[in-house]
């Protein structure tokens, strides 16, 4: 049985280790491990994700089963692409599930989580950023109703990358 709740600071090194090993996990198949690592170094970290966990511009939940962290889910407010089209926008920065546990419903209510406190907090539009080349993340945003609306370049070390760039309205979510 998984729970999840919001970060909290002493999280910060759990989170870290499991933030990095999950973007690895989706991603070093398909990158360098040059970039792959220079991406890590300047993204996850004890100090990195307490940072995050703290800032007001930050909603960070996890999902732990037992006392191990598996999932987590990140959103923030902040500038949004101009492809974005919001009176106030939301991103689902990231959301990431260890994958010995896909297939377990977590990712499906980690964005429930999140599209509540969008609504809660009177977002209009949530958006994210999802690479081109990953298909699974793409099927799940699509189950949710999200829609392509443009994109923008993510830089994984030296690599520029093309995400795609989904948005939905935040309201009837279900």
């Amino acid at each position: 049985m998984s729970i999840i709740r919001l970060a909290r600071i002493s999280d910060a090194a759990d989170l870290a280790k499991l933030a990095e090993a999950t973007f690895r996990d989706t991603f070093a198949q398909k990158n360098t491990p040059e970039n792959m690592n220079s991406h890590c170094l300047s993204s996850y970290g004890n100090e990195i994700q307490g940072q995050e966990i703290v800032s007001s511009k930050y909603v960070t939940f996890v999902a732990e089963i037992g006392s191990k962290l598996v999932a987590y889910a990140q959103l923030r407010w902040s500038d949004s692409p101009s492809c974005v089209s919001a009176n106030s926008p939301g991103e689902i920065h990231r959301l990431y599930v260890d994958k010995n546990f896909h297939g377990k419903g977590l990712a499906h209510n980690l964005m429930n989580e999140c599209l509540k406190v969008f609504e809660e907090r009177n977002t209009d539009i949530a958006w994210l950023g999802v690479w081109e080349e990953n298909p699974r993340a793409i099927a799940f945003y699509k189950k949710f109703n999200f829609e392509e609306a443009g994109e923008h370049v993510f830089s994984l070390g030296s690599d520029p990358q093309r995400d795609i760039i989904l948005v939905r309205p935040v309201k009837n979510f279900e």
